[in-house]
């Protein structure tokens, strides 16, 4: 497919996809339960590492996350106490088990009692003049584990590009947090990360879509298998490359492309 051609079949899979109905059978439908900026984070982060699986599924399992926290996930994590803590100890999506749940719940109690928002975990290693957000990703990564006696089982559920991983989860995740259109799917709530610097989540949708369409040529599905993609779709929007997720998942899933 030409360029033109290309550019204008993404553009017209974009604006299908990147509206209102799009929430619904999505995980980004949990933050969209709260109108708070921390329980946004709290929750879209929480949504997105346990991304994997049937959707239904997922939902599901943040919903009884929600309810496990009051309702109100940033007043919890602010103000639980020990005992509040047991009812987390038969949490389990696939291979995130109770350790996993509790220590998120750690981290989120001390990076709130310093911070105002979780967007400062992401700055450490990130600057405006950042390619990608890489560093930000790694810094991240860095701060999260940086509690004493955190739990070595749950660094699978956080990855990293120091590890090469394509960072699905996260990149996806970092969407939902910076981008912002008129649409409504994105929140575009934190504003020191510019939605150029973003990388495309590349999950099995997006990677197989993306090969198809001649986007990615790198055999295996990785950090520089998700730069690639991205850097191909900059050629049609440098601006905001990322949009092009909403096309090339929905294909993915809805068409089966």
């Amino acid at each position: 497919m030409k360029f033109e051609a290309l550019r204008d079949f993404l553009d017209e899979k974009y604006q299908q996809y990147n509206q209102p109905g799009f929430i619904e059978n999505d995980p980004v439908c949990i933050p969209h339960l709260f109108s708070k900026k921390q329980d946004i984070e709290i929750m879209g982060l929480w949504a997105s590492v346990l991304a994997w699986g049937q959707r239904t599924t997922i939902i599901s399992k943040c919903r009884e996350l929600i309810v496990l926290m009051d309702q109100a996930p940033y007043d919890f994590i602010k103000n639980h106490k020990p005992l509040d803590l047991k009812v987390f100890t038969q949490f389990k999506h696939r291979t995130f088990n109770a350790t996993d749940t509790l220590y998120f719940i750690e981290f989120f109690k001390t990076f709130y009692e310093k911070h105002e928002s979780l967007e400062e975990a992401f700055l450490r290693g990130h600057s405006k003049t950042s390619v990608n957000v890489e560093g930000a990703l790694s810094g991240f990564h860095e701060m999260f584990f940086s509690l004493e006696d955190y739990p070595e089982r749950t660094k699978k559920h956080i990855s990293t590009p120091a590890r090469n991983s394509a960072c699905k989860r996260l990149n996806m995740f970092l969407r939902w947090m910076v981008r912002k259109d008129n649409k409504g799917v994105d929140f575009g709530i934190w504003k020191n990360i510019k939605p150029s610097q973003l990388v495309c989540p590349c999950d099995v949708h997006v990677d197989r879509v993306g090969r198809k369409l001649g986007l990615i040529d790198r055999k295996q599905t990785d950090w520089q298998t998700a730069v690639e993609l991205t850097e191909n779709l900059k050629k049609f929007d440098p601006k905001d490359p990322v949009k092009y997720d909403f096309a090339l998942f929905g294909m993915g899933v809805e068409e089966k492309f």
